[in-house]
């Protein structure tokens, strides 16, 4: 299987492990580049049976993914693009009605056959945090990671499966907590909502998943695919009738007064490297 032509990705495969690089400069960000690329990568994976296990993982030690690309809020094109991008780079796996292109990428994610393990070491924010809660199991290194949804600081929702799979993995207080609070989570506090599945040294935390994902992949490939049906039988995919309310809703919150916003938190320096550094305390500032 060739992963070539996936801008913003670097993939390498051993021993059944294949870990997916983020490397999308300056911040990582779910634009038109990056959210392509990764659903072209994982419509490509899934009829790969050489790989039974996918790690994702950031290039870059402070951004593991800013957030999606503000410029979805200021430019009317500009999330119109991405999305046919994003079509393209998968074109026989539809888009189902009713959900935009990120909802419909969880739901790739959640359905590949291989198991899918994040790594963060780093900012995962908005559509960054929110692809991060795409996958099976997460992991993040204490002192060094921080996720947040700050999205109805701007104005808007968390519309990329942010609202369904935040409740899915805190429950419904925290969620609540979390997407309207726009807190910024350290590993530890993320460990104790059950947003990753441990907060590890940040020394240990590569040998940790290296060692977890080469064990996972030296099952035989039908054992992993019956437990994941059976784990799943347990824990369902999200409702299809949950993405739709949220996208209404995405839909509903953008406007001129969200345009608006975005171009004074531009002003402010998010989507800069500095500001993206202090992103909540700008956000709370506007």
């Amino acid at each position: 299987m060739s992963y070539d032509n996936l801008p913003g990705l670097r993939i390498t495969s051993s021993d059944g492990v294949a870990t997916v690089i983020l490397d999308h400069p300056p911040l990582n960000l779910m634009d038109g580049v990056l959210l392509p690329s990764l659903r072209g990568f994982v419509n490509r994976v899934r009829r790969d049976e050489s790989i039974r296990v996918i790690v994702f993982e950031s290039a870059d030690p402070e951004f593991f993914s800013a957030h999606g690309d503000m410029g979805y809020l200021t430019d009317p094109d500009a999330l119109s693009a991405a999305t046919r991008a994003a079509i393209a780079a998968a074109e026989d796996t539809p888009v189902p009605d009713g959900m935009n292109i990120l909802q419909a990428l969880s739901e790739e994610v959640h359905d590949l056959p291989q198991v899918t393990i994040g790594k963060l070491s780093g900012f995962a924010r908005g559509a960054g945090n929110e692809f991060l809660m795409y996958l099976d199991m997460r992991f993040a290194a204490i002192g060094l990671s921080g996720q947040s949804q700050t999205e109805a600081l701007m104005g808007i929702l968390p519309g990329g499966g942010g609202t369904v799979h935040m409740t899915r993995l805190a429950g419904r207080a925290r969620a609540l907590e979390l997407i309207l609070g726009g807190e910024l989570v350290d590993a530890e506090l993320a460990e104790r909502y059950g947003l990753v599945n441990r907060a590890l040294p940040a020394a240990e935390l590569d040998g940790f998943v290296s060692e977890l994902a080469g064990r996972i992949a030296r099952l035989r490939p039908e054992v992993v695919s019956a437990i994941k049906a059976a784990v799943n039988a347990m824990a369902p995919a999200v409702p299809r009738a949950a993405y739709a309310v949220e996208n209404d809703g995405l839909m509903a919150t953008m406007g001129p007064d969200v345009t608006r916003r975005a171009h004074e938190l531009l002003a402010a320096g998010i989507q800069t490297r500095e500001g993206e550094l202090e992103h909540e305390r700008i956000v709370n500032s506007i």
